[in-house]
C-alpha cells in the first residue's frame, strides 16, 4: 500500500502577550524615530526602522511610510524587514514615468521620479546673473550650446568683485560633494502645496548611509490663512516682507499637537502686484503628541526671511526655484 505524505507543519511562534504587562515609564526614542503603540495594541514602544527586523509585535514606523516585509521568512511568516513602501509614478509635462526613473525633460535639467515627486538639478550650473550691480542683465543663447550665458549692456559699469551683501558662493560652480564614496545630491525643496495654512514640500536626496534616493517631506505654512496681514502693512508702503505673530503657538497635525510652543516667521502681502517668498529659509525637527498618548516627529520649514518682487511664478512649476537669482545655498538648504 502507498505511504501516505507526511506534511510538515509550522508553528508560528507568538510575540503577543496577553493581558498586557508594559513598563511603568514608555521609552525614549531617538530623535526622528515615532513613539507607537506596538502590534499587540498593548505597550508604548520605538518604531522599527528601515532594514531593522519587525514582527507582529515591533511595528515598523508607519510615520515614515514604512511596511513589515515578510517574504523572505516563507512559509513561517513570523519575522520580517522593515521596507519602504513601493513608490508610485510621476507625470511631468504629460509624459508618465516610473518611480527611480532619471531623465532629461530638456538638456538644461537632469530629473528623478522619486515616490510621485519629480526632483531636478539644473544642469546649467556655470552661469550666474550679475546681480543688482548690473543695470540690465540679459541672457544671450550661445550657437551650438544649450545653456544661456548672462551678459550687462553696460561692461564699463560691471564691478570686478560681488556686492558685499551678496554670498560669493553665487558666483562660484557647485562642486559635487562626496561622501562614502557617494556622490551627494539633494535637490531643492518644492513650493509649499499650499499658499497659506499648512502645506507639504517634497524634495529627493540621497545624503543617507545606502547612498539611496529617496523622497522627503516637511511641513510648510507661507502665512496664516485667519490673519489679515494687510492690517500690518505700515502707512505709505505697499507691502509686508515678513510677518510674525505677537504670541508662540504650538503646531497642530491630525489632533496631534507640538510638544513646545513655535514663534514663526511668515511671509507678508503686497497690495500692489507683487509677491512675497521665502529666500531664507531652514528646516526644523518638531515633536508632536497624540491624544492617545502617541508621538511622532516632522520636519518643518522655518523661514528665516521673504522677498517680494513682481516675478510671481506659477506655484506648480517645479523648474522655477532652480533659477539663480539669490544664493543657490541658501534656498536648497
Amino acid at each position: 500500500s502507498p505511504v501516505p505524505a507526511t506534511t510538515e507543519t509550522y508553528t508560528r511562534r507568538q510575540y503577543c502577550r496577553w493581558p498586557c504587562q508594559c513598563p511603568r515609564a514608555p521609552p525614549r526614542c531617538p530623535p526622528g524615530v515615532s513613539l507607537v503603540t506596538d502590534g499587540c495594541e498593548c505597550c508604548k514602544a520605538c518604531a522599527r526602522q528601515r532594514g531593522q527586523s519587525c514582527t507582529e509585535a515591533d511595528t515598523c514606523d508607519f510615520h515614515r511610510g514604512l511596511y513589515c516585509d515578510y517574504s523572505r521568512d516563507t512559509p513561517r511568516y513570523e519575522i520580517g524587514v522593515c521596507a519602504q513602501i513601493v513608490g508610485v509614478g510621476c507625470v511631468l509635462n504629460g509624459v508618465r514615468y516610473k518611480n527611480g526613473e532619471t531623465f532629461q525633460p530638456n538638456c538644461k535639467y537632469n530629473c528623478t521620479c522619486i515616490n510621485g515627486a519629480v526632483g531636478c538639478v539644473p544642469m546649467c550650473t556655470n552661469s550666474r546673473p550679475p546681480l543688482v550691480w548690473c543695470p540690465n542683465p540679459k541672457l544671450i543663447k550661445m550657437a551650438g550650446k544649450c545653456c544661456e550665458q548672462w551678459v550687462c549692456d553696460d561692461s564699463r559699469k560691471i564691478r570686478k568683485t560681488s556686492p558685499r551683501h551678496i554670498s560669493s558662493a553665487a558666483y562660484e560652480g557647485e562642486d559635487e560633494a562626496w561622501q562614502k564614496n557617494c556622490i551627494v545630491h539633494t535637490s531643492p525643496w518644492s513650493p509649499c502645496s499650499k499658499t497659506c495654512g499648512l502645506g507639504i514640500s517634497t524634495r529627493i536626496s540621497n545624503d543617507n548611509d545606502q547612498c539611496r534616493l529617496l523622497k522627503e517631506s516637511r511641513l510648510c505654512n507661507m502665512r496664516p490663512c485667519e490673519v489679515d496681514i494687510t492690517q500690518h502693512i505700515k502707512p505709505g508702503k505697499k507691502c509686508l516682507a515678513v510677518y510674525r505673530a505677537n504670541e508662540p503657538m504650538n503646531y497642530t497635525i491630525s489632533g496631534c499637537v507640538s510638544k513646545s510652543p513655535y514663534r514663526p516667521k511668515y511671509c507678508g502681502v503686497c497690495t500692489d502686484n507683487r509677491c512675497c517668498t521665502p529666500y531664507k529659509s531652514k528646516t526644523i525637527e518638531v515633536r508632536f503628541q497624540c491624544p492617545d498618548g502617541t508621538e511622532f516627529s516632522w520636519k518643518i520649514m522655518w523661514i528665516n526671511a521673504c522677498f517680494c518682487n513682481l516675478n510671481c511664478r506659477n506655484p506648480n512649476d517645479i523648474f522655477a526655484d532652480l533659477a539663480h537669482f539669490y544664493d543657490y545655498s541658501e534656498i536648497a538648504n
